[in-house]
């Protein structure tokens, strides 16, 4: 229908338009969880609960729209939306199981309402211009060189998403460590040799992975704000750890791009 081409667009466009304002305030004003939580930010919620509500549109919103896209039966479509899914999975379910095993026998509750109410609002609308994108405004049918870049994006994707989910699981083990009250190690071994925040590193890799898969401007424009969101955060948490660990913290490492940045 015109309306919903009309909403794809103005959705893809406004992906876009987000990226530079989230990089220019994240440089000043740093989303106040985890390392960054402070009081000040309205209510809070468990941060299991909070990783979890706002993650899923990213599951509910992309099985509810993908079935109804021109190309829902095409094997390309499908392919591509498997990985997708496949991180989203373990974000929305798996993770917050993690984070709340590690916070144990001290759950907090200090994720800010309003912190997970923007996320959520931005993976309605990202899950929603990705799956339209996959499923019925790109035609991947008459592509030759489809497989050969779904498998490069693919590999780079996987090899993303193996740093993503390590990063993390070596965070909350430390966190275990610290009993979960809010103590901090220094990160050691694997990529934390060289950045300070591989997770957020692995998280970039796969959506370039993605952005190569799909060879769209919704892939693209997921893998810029990617960017414009972690590189800054990543930043901040850089200057945390210096801050805090001083010269006991590895001078060598970068923030989030090994050797480079």
């Amino acid at each position: 229908m015109e309306s919903d081409q009309t909403l794809f667009r103005y959705s893809l466009l406004t992906l876009y338009l987000i990226g530079p304002p989230t990089t220019i305030s994240l440089r000043f004003i740093q989303a106040p969880y985890g390392k960054h939580r402070r009081p000040g930010w309205g209510p809070t919620m468990s941060p299991p609960l909070a990783w979890f509500v706002m993650e899923s549109p990213t599951l509910w919103l992309t099985l509810l729209l993908f079935p109804i896209g021109r190309h829902a039966s095409d094997l390309r479509s499908l392919s591509l939306i498997t990985p997708f899914l496949l991180h989203y999975l373990h974000r929305t379910l798996i993770h917050p199981i993690r984070i709340s095993l590690a916070s144990a026998p001290k759950p907090s509750s200090d994720f800010p309402v309003a912190v997970a109410a923007m996320a959520f609002g931005f993976n309605l609308l990202n899950a929603f211009v990705q799956t339209r994108s996959v499923s019925h405004y790109e035609d991947y049918g008459g592509d030759n060189t489809f497989w050969w870049r779904f498998a490069a994006g693919l590999a780079v994707f996987l090899a993303g998403m193996v740093v993503n989910i390590r990063s993390d699981r070596a965070l909350l083990r430390l966190k275990r460590e610290t009993g979960g009250g809010g103590g901090y190690k220094v990160p050691r071994g694997g990529w934390f040799e060289v950045v300070s925040c591989p997770n957020y590193f692995g998280e970039i890799v796969e959506w370039l992975g993605w952005a190569v898969m799909t060879w769209s401007w919704a892939g693209l424009g997921f893998f810029l704000y990617t960017c414009a969101n972690l590189v800054p955060r990543a930043r901040a948490n850089h200057r945390w750890y210096l801050e805090k660990f001083g010269d006991e913290y590895p001078k060598g490492r970068k923030a989030v791009i090994p050797f480079l940045f």
